[in-house]
Formats: structure tokens, C-alpha cells, sequence
């Protein structure tokens, strides 16, 4: 304790300034910029690690393809693609691209072709994934493949493919029209005295089976293998898989064949009467009648490029058809004599008919004209073709074969096979190598190697699709039906511009309007205050955009008189080459 005489010592020692106490706001503005600055770097730093990258890249393109154990690839980027194999799947040609003034365009052209060739690209590397090849038969050295019988096949090929050889004895009901599903899976069968039956052929199982009571004309699957039409002696009717009958359509009478349009929902009827009829099995109303003028229709087929219907007559002719117009779209003089059978290739390029004139003759529907013509001994009653272009032809009760009948000449069938009956009708089942033939005995089913496509479009015609994927095609397919005003001779017409009836189109809107709403509006100028807005000052604003409403006129003008100068001078070059030359009479000149 100090004494009260002792003086307090003063603390000498000089301390440093006490810092004012940290407030919240300016803690806040640190955090930031230290924050700002540290984005910034970041930036910075992957703006540079992004552009050593690229420099890489460009110097040693193999640094990123480096295995685990640090080789590099020897086969670096994506495995070449064949050139003919990208030639297949080859779309369209390069587009020329237009000058700088339409950049918009431009880019959009570069972008479509750039898609294309990536499209292109896809399809030909994914053609390996579609390893199943058409196979067709080949005999031995000196042997003639028409010779080969149907049990010699079935023996030589896998027990599954030798199953889809069989024959159905039906003689009671028959002869016996067939027909097979979009997919290929199901068989419709209808005898000429009343017997139906629906069979699922590759299983052997029966669906259903009635008899109508009734003579039987033809069948034809519907849209699915839940529907179908049978022409019966007086009506149409329509049944469904279990046999129940769910329509009668008295409007549709006497009808002899059919043929159904699966992406338009048509039913085409041809009638005894001559009528050509076509129903909407979607709402089950008609949607037009055509009278053909020409007699009984035994003969039909349809295209299935552009969906019109082709008819062949009693004089000789074949008709194509649209349900758009009245009249034939084009009237083909085919055969001498009556026609017995038209068909065409799914390509809708050829067409093959045969006659009451012995003849068998293939057309070029994309020019009109004949391009070969067989001479057949007994004539062709039934034609049809396969999938990969395999021409059928029955002969009483004979069915022969034929390969390539447009490209080459052909002098002897590929293959031949004797029925029990006369033939009635001949079907190629889609994606099987199978043929159906209906005769008087009963169906037969028959072996024909390489008839069928061998890989499907799972998203069009899926033959192992279950019921559930069968309900969504049906609802897509609804969604996306085609309207029958779209059936034309050539589909390509649809995507081109009509001209002349878009200027008429203008004129009738012109004249309707009383003015052209496409034309050019007058310049009007904007009024503008503190005296600016005057008519001396609106004039001369006038006089300034004047000759902008008149340079159209100005050019055509200078493009009509140049063209005229050029024509005079081309005259005048001629009259001086004629004049320059000597004549062979200028001897007796004086």
C-alpha cells in the first residue's frame, strides 16, 4: 500500500490506438469484395484451364484418349463408315445456299443439312444391328430350283420354318379366299359357301370360326387383327376376332373384291354393279361412290405407295382410281382381251397384269409404258407380289414363281408347286417366307425362300406386339390417319406450292376486300410537334422517300430496255452473218 506522500507514477509506456469497434455493414462490404475478387480469379482460372485444354487438343488430339495404363488409342475418333453404305441411306442433295442478304435462311439450311448427314450417319451404322438377310434358293450344279418340291424344304430347313408348311383340307366350304394380317400373324380364311375362320397360322391355334350361311365373295383384315369384312352375297359385313357381328352395311351391296388402305382407315369395294366404294372404318360412314362405267369389277388391287386403287376391265383395260374424282385418274390399254389379275410392288413403281390374251405383262406406272411381256401357255388367273419382289402366278392348279420379272429377262420359273385344287386366291404373308394359296380343296401353305422382308419397323407392323402395345399403335394410328383428300398419283405434289391457284386465291380476296392487302403501304409521316409538322415540311419529307415507292418500277423499266437492246443486237449479228455470206445464185448477179 502506498503512502499518501507518494506521488501516483504517470504509465510512461505509449500505447498503440485502440481500432473502432467492428460494425456488421462493413464486415458485409469486406465478404464481398474478397468475394467478388475470388469469382473474378475463379473466372480467370477456368478461362485458362479451358483454354490449355483446347491447346492440347489442337496440338496432341490423342492426350484424351489415353487407356488406364497410359497408351494412347491407336484407332482414335469414331470407325469409318463405308462409303456405299452411306449411300443407302443417303436423303437428298446439298441445298445451294443463298447470298449474305438472307442469313436467317442460311443458318437454316446449314442446320437441316447438318441433321441430315448426322441422320444419315446414324442409319448407316445401326444397319449392322439388322443382321437378318433375304436367302434365297439355290440349287446344285446343274439343278433346276423349280424342280425342288415343297417337302424337299421342309426337310432341309429348321424345324420352326418347317412347320409353316402345311395344308388344310376344307373341301366342303370351299374354294377359299385368304388374306393375312398387317403383321403377318394372323390368317383370315373364307370359303366360297359361307365358312369364316380366323386362325393364328405359326401357333395353330383357331380364333374363331362360323359359317354365314351365305356365299362368300371375299375377306379382308381390317386395320387389327380385332376386325374384319366379309363380302357376302347381298351385304358387307363386319365381324370381329371372337366371330361376333358388329356391322351390316346395306349401302355396300353386291360387292365382289376389296381392298383396304391402312394409314387413310379405308375400306375400297368394288361391286358387280360397277360401283367403286369406299368406307371410313373409323366413324363407319361412306365417303364416296364412284359409277366406273364399266361393267362388272372381278379385277382389284391397290397401290401401296400413294394408295390408289387400280381396276382392270373386260376390255382390256386397267384403271387407276382416287376418291377424289369422278373420272379415272389414267386409263391404261393393257391386254388385247379381258384382264384376269393386276398387282403392284410395294414400291408402287411397277404394276404386272395378266390377261384373257395368254399374256403377262409388267408396266412402269411412273411412265405408263410396257416394260416386259411374257407369253404365258394357259394365262395367269391369280398375281400377287411379295415383299421383295417375288411375282406368284396361278395357272389352274398350278402356282409358279418368278424372280426379278422387271430387270431381266425371264424364261423359266424360280419355283412351281402343284395344288389339289384350282386356285382361288394367292397372299404373301408380310415378313415370313411364306405364300398362301386358297383353292378348291382347301389353303395351302407354302415354303418360297426369300420372299419376305426380313427386318420390321417395330413402330409400323410389330408381329410379336402385345395387346397393350396393340391399343397404343391403334390410338397413334387414329391420331395420324391421312384424309382421303390427300390420295393423289403423285404424293410429291402435296409438299409443292400451287401457283396460279394461290394468285386467284389473291384476286377473289382483292376483289372482296376492294383493296390489296399485300400491296405496299404508303409512306405517311409522323406528325411532330413545335411547328415541325407543317405542309411544306410534310412534302419535303414526302420528296425524300419518293423514289424508294418507284425504283421496282425504275428497275423493270432498265431490265426491259436492256433486254430489248440485247435482242436488237443479236438481230442485227445475224442479218450481218446472213449478208456476209455468198450466195450460190450471186453468179448470175450483173
Amino acid at each position: 500500500m502506498a503512502s499518501p506522500d507518494e506521488a501516483p507514477v504517470k504509465d510512461t509506456h505509449v500505447g498503440k490506438e485502440k481500432k473502432p469497434p467492428a460494425r456488421y455493414w462493413d464486415e458485409a462490404e469486406e465478404g464481398e469484395t474478397h468475394g467478388n475478387k475470388g469469382g473474378e480469379e475463379g473466372e480467370q482460372k477456368e478461362q485458362n484451364t479451358q483454354k490449355t485444354k483446347k491447346r492440347k487438343e489442337e496440338n496432341d488430339p490423342e492426350d484424351g484418349k489415353k487407356f488406364i495404363s497410359g497408351k494412347s488409342d491407336p484407332f482414335p475418333g469414331p470407325a469409318r463408315i463405308p462409303r456405299d453404305r452411306m449411300e443407302k441411306f443417303k436423303r437428298k442433295n446439298k441445298t445451294k445456299k443463298p447470298s449474305q442478304q438472307h442469313p436467317k435462311l442460311k443458318d437454316t439450311i446449314v442446320r437441316s443439312e447438318k441433321a441430315s448427314k448426322m441422320s444419315q450417319k446414324q442409319a448407316a451404322r445401326f444397319d449392322l444391328l439388322l443382321p437378318e438377310d433375304a436367302g434365297f434358293l439355290e440349287g446344285d450344279e446343274g439343278e433346276d430350283t423349280c424342280t425342288i418340291s415343297q417337302e424337299d424344304i421342309a426337310d432341309a430347313v429348321d424345324i420352326t420354318s418347317g412347320a409353316k408348311y402345311f395344308n388344310l383340307t376344307l373341301s366342303q366350304f370351299g374354294p377359299y379366299r385368304a388374306d393375312y394380317s398387317k403383321t403377318g400373324r394372323q390368317l383370315l380364311l373364307g370359303g366360297r359357301r359361307g365358312h369364316v375362320a380366323c386362325i393364328d397360322w405359326q401357333s395353330k391355334q383357331l380364333m374363331c370360326e362360323i359359317n354365314v350361311m351365305e356365299t362368300i365373295n371375299d375377306v379382308k383384315w381390317l386395320h387389327s387383327e380385332a376386325m374384319y369384312a366379309v363380302a357376302q352375297k347381298k351385304w358387307l359385313y363386319i365381324y370381329d376376332s371372337n366371330g361376333i357381328e358388329l356391322h351390316c352395311i346395306r349401302k355396300f351391296n353386291d360387292v365382289l373384291r376389296m381392298q383396304f388402305l391402312p394409314y387413310h382407315f379405308l375400306l375400297a369395294t368394288a361391286s358387280a354393279t360397277g360401283f367403286l366404294q369406299y368406307l371410313d372404318v373409323s366413324v363407319g360412314k361412306e365417303v364416296t361412290a364412284t359409277c366406273t362405267k364399266s361393267g362388272r369389277l372381278d379385277v382389284m388391287s391397290q397401290n401401296p405407295q400413294n394408295a390408289v386403287i387400280h381396276l382392270g376391265h373386260a376390255n382390256g383395260t386397267v384403271t387407276l382410281w382416287s376418291p377424289n374424282q369422278k373420272e379415272a385418274l389414267v386409263q391404261m390399254l393393257c391386254h388385247q382381251g379381258g384382264v384376269r389379275s393386276v398387282t403392284v410392288d410395294k414400291t408402287g413403281t411397277y404394276m404386272v397384269t395378266s390377261g384373257m390374251d395368254k399374256k403377262l405383262k409388267v408396266y412402269d406406272i411412273r411412265t405408263f409404258k410396257p416394260l416386259k411381256s411374257y407369253f404365258l401357255p394357259a394365262g395367269a388367273s391369280c398375281l400377287s407380289l411379295s415383299q421383295r419382289g417375288l411375282l406368284s402366278a396361278a395357272t389352274g392348279d398350278v402356282v409358279q414363281l418368278y424372280r426379278d420379272v422387271w430387270s431381266a429377262p425371264v424364261t423359266k420359273p424360280y419355283m412351281a408347286h402343284r395344288l389339289p385344287g384350282t386356285v382361288w386366291g394367292t397372299h404373301f404373308c408380310p415378313f415370313e417366307d411364306v405364300l398362301g394359296v386358297g383353292h378348291g380343296d382347301g389353303f395351302t401353305s407354302m415354303l418360297v425362300p426369300g420372299a419376305g422382308e426380313p427386318n420390321f419397323d417395330g413402330l409400323d407392323a410389330n408381329p410379336y406386339r402385345s395387346a397393350k402395345q396393340r391399343q397404343e399403335w391403334e390410338v397413334k394410328a387414329l391420331l395420324e390417319k391421312i384424309q382421303p383428300e390427300l390420295i393423289t398419283l403423285d404424293p410429291a405434289q402435296l409438299g409443292q406450292v400451287d401457283r396460279a391457284t394461290f394468285q386467284q386465291r389473291h384476286q377473289d380476296r382483292v376483289q372482296a376486300l376492294g383493296f390489296d392487302p399485300l400491296a405496299k403501304e404508303k409512306f405517311v409521316p409522323r406528325h411532330k410537334k413545335k411547328g415541325r409538322s407543317s405542309a411544306g415540311s410534310i412534302e419535303k419529307r414526302k420528296r425524300q422517300v419518293a423514289h424508294e415507292d418507284q425504283r421496282d418500277v425504275i428497275r423493270k423499266t432498265a431490265e426491259d430496255k436492256t433486254k430489248i437492246e440485247m435482242e436488237r443486237k443479236q438481230r442485227e449479228k445475224k442479218e450481218a452473218a446472213l449478208s456476209g455470206k455468198r450466195s450460190a445464185l450471186d453468179r448470175f448477179k450483173k
